[in-house]
């Protein structure tokens, strides 16, 4: 996304849009029950991380036990998705870290904020969790210097080795280090899955590691204790990366569903499933954890649906 927190990043046009629309959106996948005059066809939109997955085909796999028709299509996020909900393409965003990018079509009415969705976006650095046990300090920005030669790499010379988020990622490591005098250097990295693998064997190996990572993403499922091993800099109080002083840590974003004003008006169970949609970075976590484990995403939703019954129900109203 690219946005205020933008951690993956999307292009979007209005051509690109009208391309998959008048192409019949041919990434569209049916997911379709038999269908219910009470709750109609309806369109969600899919969008390629499996966090994002998890959300979504859970709520599919609700609105479709309750007689909705769901058509799931996978669409770039951003612009192109609201372009397509404008056209009617696809009514729902079930997760969406765009900060208000999508201002211009609730100005037209074409879509609306539905609220949070439960999951709460948050970027930081962290350190191997053995290092949370063995120097309980550590989680203070302000004692950094104070263990950064255990974190030199042949990378980093006599400085300590901050890993850094991939490109495409919102990342302020060099203000942070600048703005905070810390004896680190920004190491960049080629991709998530880099960051994955240098948290997952500092862990395994117990050797030192301090990198950029965010949640919700299952790692905090495969690496316990990864979610108590974040380092605390100063209060987050800024909004636009471009204007971070480096002095603050990352803020923490909450994610938020839009729907198009058609579904909403509709009356439909799928608009009250929508609407009362909520759950923790946990639960996402643990769907979206089975889904890249290799279970069926349909299988990993209704595993989570089975467990969890009094949630869906306050999902029905």
């Amino acid at each position: 996304m690219k946005f205020s927190l933008g951690r993956r990043s999307a292009t979007a046009t209005l051509i690109i849009a009208g391309a998959l629309i008048l192409a019949g959106c041919s990434s569209s996948v049916n997911n379709a029950s038999s269908s219910n005059a009470d709750c109609g066809t309806w369109g969600l939109a899919m969008h390629a991380w499996n966090g994002y997955t998890a959300s979504a085909q859970v709520v599919a796999e609700v609105a479709k036990a309750n007689g909705c028709t769901i058509n799931q299509t996978t669409l770039t996020e951003g612009s192109v998705t609201y372009d397509a909900m404008e056209a009617g393409t696809v009514d729902v965003i079930i997760e969406d870290w765009g900060g208000g990018r999508w201002k211009e079509w609730v100005d037209r009415k074409a879509i609306q904020e539905v609220g949070p969705n439960g999951n709460i976006g948050l970027i930081g650095m962290y350190v191997a969790p053995w290092m949370v046990a063995k120097y309980p300090d550590i989680l203070d920005s302000a004692n950094l210097n104070k263990y950064a030669s255990l974190f030199k790499t042949a990378d980093s010379g006599s400085k300590g080795a901050w890993y850094e988020g991939p490109p495409g990622y919102t990342t302020i490591g060099e203000k942070m280090i600048s703005a905070n005098k810390l004896n680190f250097k920004a190491i960049a990295t080629g991709s998530e899955a880099a960051l994955v693998d240098v948290l997952t064997k500092a862990e395994a190996n117990k050797t030192p590691a301090l990198a950029y990572f965010y949640e919700p993403h299952t790692l905090f499922v495969k690496i316990p204790g990864l979610d108590k091993a974040r380092v605390k800099f100063p209060a987050n109080d800024w909004a636009d990366a471009a204007k971070a002083s480096g002095l603050t840590d990352y803020p923490e974003t909450v994610l938020v569903k839009l729907a198009t004003t058609k579904l909403m008006d509709s009356g439909s169970v799928f608009a009250t499933i929508v609407q009362n949609f909520s759950w923790t970075n946990a639960d996402q976590n643990s769907v979206a954890a089975d889904i890249e484990g290799g279970m069926d995403p349909s299988a990993a939703a209704k595993k989570w649906i089975d467990a969890n019954p009094d949630k869906v129900k306050a999902w029905l109203g």
